[in-house]
């Protein structure tokens, strides 16, 4: 079954997380993402015989994480996308991808709850490691210590 998963995550994960490292999601989108990675195992694992009445079901998530040992794609998205901070911040003020996806756009906003940026997502991900609270431009400029978090 494992050979199965290695040869499956190879096709789909790349061709679903082209572009991650520049990608804004919101709840909503991490919840899809985990439908369809749940979807694309249940469709390699297949149905499961249950032991008591031999009867076919399908695999529940918990069982699934337990058969496969890799993160979950939510996981693999957060990596690349922390690496690539780590190189925007270091580039500075003038290089055009830092402006990019750290300035400001000009003109009017739209109406409703302002969506969710890149550098929020960023935020985010470092409350959740457990540094919050500290500056991401000079944890960015420690390597070893931010290949640590991202690891």
């Amino acid at each position: 079954m494992r050979i199965y998963y290695q040869v499956g995550s190879r096709i789909f994960l790349p061709v679903v997380l082209y572009g991650c490292e520049t990608w804004s999601h919101n709840l909503r989108e991490e919840r899809r993402l985990r439908v369809f990675e749940n979807r694309v195992l249940r469709g390699i694992f297949g149905p499961k015989r249950d032991e008591v009445t031999w009867e076919w079901r399908k695999i529940h998530n918990e069982e699934l994480n337990d058969l496969h040992s890799s993160p979950n794609i939510i996981r693999v998205i957060n990596s690349p996308r922390m690496s690539w901070e780590q190189h925007v911040t270091r580039m500075g003020d003038r290089r055009d991808a830092y402006r990019v996806l750290v300035g400001n756009s000009e003109g009017k906003r739209p109406l409703g709850k302002p969506r969710r940026r890149w550098e929020n997502n960023i935020m985010i991900d470092l409350q959740k490691i457990g540094c919050g609270g500290m500056d991401r431009i000079d944890l960015a400029q420690d390597r070893n210590r931010w290949r640590a978090l991202v690891e």
